[in-house]
């Protein structure tokens, strides 16, 4: 009897601490990227395009031996950014066609996690999409849609429209918005309507979610061609630029931040920036919920295979393809950034 009073309280300790255990389930953790692929076109002329610089024949002398080269690039990149694990969503823009696109999940070594393609053929004049992949056994879709970009005072003008996406990943429902935003070409203010006319679409649409699910997770990628705090995306979509309780509008910069704390993802004229964004729903900052994420899960991923020496600036800038016309063999002139979500599930 003295026996069993003494290994009974140490039976009930370890079945109290397999218990806690048991609900201490790890997060499992879910990486997202977003990249800037700096025209991934094929060799083939299109007749509705203005695609014929990327030919044999075109002025940049664009083959197949050298989209295979970039396509190989394109995948080391999306793999070096899982780490471990590769992303479960990868946004992607200045891709030509869907041929392009299903060359780089079944003819790489991509093809081993049998990663879907959602993309259309957009109106752009030059013929580059935006398009997202996800792993299905991971992310389960559920809808998407293509949204067009309307110019009120241009009507004949067209752009390559914003991707949304919806679906399920660890338990959850998240909502998934890939852009890529008229340029600055012709004068940064020149330019501006259009970007303005890119935030209005998007908020239109993330507007119309909110009417039927005020909380939903909402995450918004894509390269703006603008700063964080410039007008279109600080004003005209509405993102803050901190995630302090003093933000008036249900989304938060991630990039913002991260340009804060000294990361950059594309240099122009020797200046770095941050026009490739990550932007999040308040709600997707919560921990309550079943996805969640934080403000410091951000990153811009920027290993030295990805840099070289800017020999005109000083410094480092990214490995580019083309330098104006030129064939440089690099991967893009944008770095990639990425953003681990979390769930419970």
């Amino acid at each position: 009897m003295r026996k069993l009073l003494i290994i009974l309280p140490i039976l009930l300790a370890c079945a109290a601490s397999t218990k806690v255990k048991a609900q201490n389930i790890p997060a499992t953790r879910h990486r997202v990227m977003f990249y800037n692929v700096e025209n991934l076109f094929d060799p083939f002329d299109d007749s509705l395009t203005l695609d014929e610089e990327f030919t044999p024949f075109g002025d940049r002398h664009w083959t197949w031996k050298k989209m295979e080269q970039k396509l190989n690039g394109i995948y080391k990149v999306i793999l070096a950014v899982g780490e471990y694990d590769p992303p479960v969503l990868v946004g992607l823009c200045e891709v030509e066609n869907g041929f392009v696109l299903h060359q780089l999940v079944s003819q790489t070594p991509l093809s081993k996690f049998e990663y879907r393609v959602v993309h259309r053929e957009s109106p752009d004049r030059r013929g580059i999409d935006v398009a997202l992949l996800y792993r299905p056994d991971r992310f389960t879709l559920q809808e998407k849609e293509f949204v067009t970009v309307r110019f009120p005072d241009e009507p004949w003008r067209t752009t390559r429209e914003i991707l949304y996406v919806r679906g399920l990943l660890g338990g959850d429902t998240l909502h998934v918005f890939v852009n890529h935003w008229p340029s600055k070409y012709g004068g940064e203010l020149e330019s501006e309507g259009g970007r303005y006319a890119a935030a209005y679409a998007l908020k239109n649409k993330v507007d119309s979610i909110k009417i039927f699910y005020p909380d939903a997770r909402i995450l918004i990628m894509g390269d703006m061609n603008d700063e964080p705090e410039s007008d279109p995306v600080a004003r005209g979509f509405g993102a803050c630029l901190t995630a302090e309780t003093a933000c008036p509008y249900d989304f938060v910069n991630l990039s913002a931040i991260l340009k804060q704390r000294g990361q950059y993802s594309y240099k122009y004229q020797g200046v770095w920036g941050i026009i490739d964004q990550l932007i999040a729903s308040r709600s997707m900052l919560d921990s309550r919920h079943v996805l969640y994420t934080f403000t410091g899960n951000a990153g811009v991923f920027s290993a030295p295979f990805l840099l070289e020496d800017d020999e005109r600036y000083a410094g480092k800038r990214p490995f580019r393809t083309f330098i104006g016309f030129k064939y440089h063999g690099g991967y893009s002139d944008h770095l990639p950034v990425y953003l681990d979500l979390f769930s419970n599930k």
